[in-house]
């Protein structure tokens, strides 16, 4: 595997679609960045997979407007392989930045709404020339993670109607809680990438997640001495303007580790190579 950072993103385009703010929400018109696999370009190359990439709580754009490191990361390693990326903002149209420092049950932007987006977002991709509507993934962190869980869930009577499934579904430590209580019925295989040490969204519910559920297996993947946030660069850092977590009010540790960052890529590209090979 390539190291992160050798290989430049595509120069990502910028389109828009609609979604709601829930099932009977008004419409809110949607941003995203549509990073194309340059090895798709040519006018008699197949159709190629495609990968939905959802922000955690932080959002997606950094000071400048523009998409974040980490998404030009992932979308460069997903256009190495030859597959299309759409990274997705749910916070701008909705007049917000962050989430992270808002407490769970007052976000001004719910799941609700990020399962909305996310079922609006693969509509888009599988009407798009050159994408393979039968080879879409679900790739979402923290926060994003947590809407991958929420977009996937059968339980949900809009994912089940749903015209435009995913093959995979991807989440780097996500919150697990709420489609663990309301039952998770995945629509496609699932594969959970969880730090052992985490304090913000701890590894335990995922890894009640595990094993066959219907007819789709959920697999989790956990690293030993890894906090949020382990697939980053970022020095480890104590947050105390998080007033979730393990301990409320008491912050919440992120940062990244080496050992678990390159474990965690080369499982997220197994486990894609494998499904879209399908």
């Amino acid at each position: 595997m390539v190291p992160a950072g050798s290989v430049a993103a595509a120069q990502p385009e910028r389109v828009q679609f609609a979604s709601t703010d829930g099932p009977a929400g008004a419409p809110v018109r949607l941003s995203g960045w549509w990073f194309k696999a340059s090895t798709a370009a040519a006018a008699d190359a197949p159709p190629a997979p495609a990968v939905l990439l959802l922000h955690g709580c932080g959002g997606m754009l950094n000071r400048k407007g523009e998409p974040t490191v980490r998404i030009r990361e992932y979308a460069a390693l997903l256009n190495q392989q030859g597959w299309h990326a759409l990274a997705v903002d749910s916070l701008t149209p909705r007049g917000e930045t962050e989430l992270c420092t808002q407490r769970i049950g007052t976000r001004k932007v719910t799941q609700v709404q990020r399962r909305q987006d996310t079922l609006a977002a693969l509509q888009w991709l599988a009407t798009q020339p050159g994408v393979d509507a039968g080879r879409l993934a679900l790739l979402g962190w923290s926060n994003g993670g947590s809407a991958v869980l929420a977009a996937s869930n059968l339980d949900h009577p809009e994912v089940a109607k749903s015209t435009a499934r995913p093959r995979i579904a991807v989440a780097f430590y996500p919150g697990c809680e709420a489609e663990a209580r309301r039952g998770y019925r995945p629509v496609a295989d699932t594969v959970l990438l969880v730090g052992l040490a985490d304090d913000w969204t701890p590894a335990a519910p995922c890894q009640a997640l595990a094993g066959p559920r219907g007819s789709h297996t959920v697999r989790v993947e956990a690293y030993e001495g890894a906090y949020h946030g382990f697939d980053g660069l970022a020095p480890l850092t104590h947050r105390k303007d998080v007033p979730n977590g393990v301990n409320p009010g008491q912050g919440v540790h992120v940062g990244g580790q080496p050992a678990a960052r390159a474990q965690s890529r080369q499982t997220l590209l197994r486990a894609l190579q494998d499904a879209f090979a399908r």
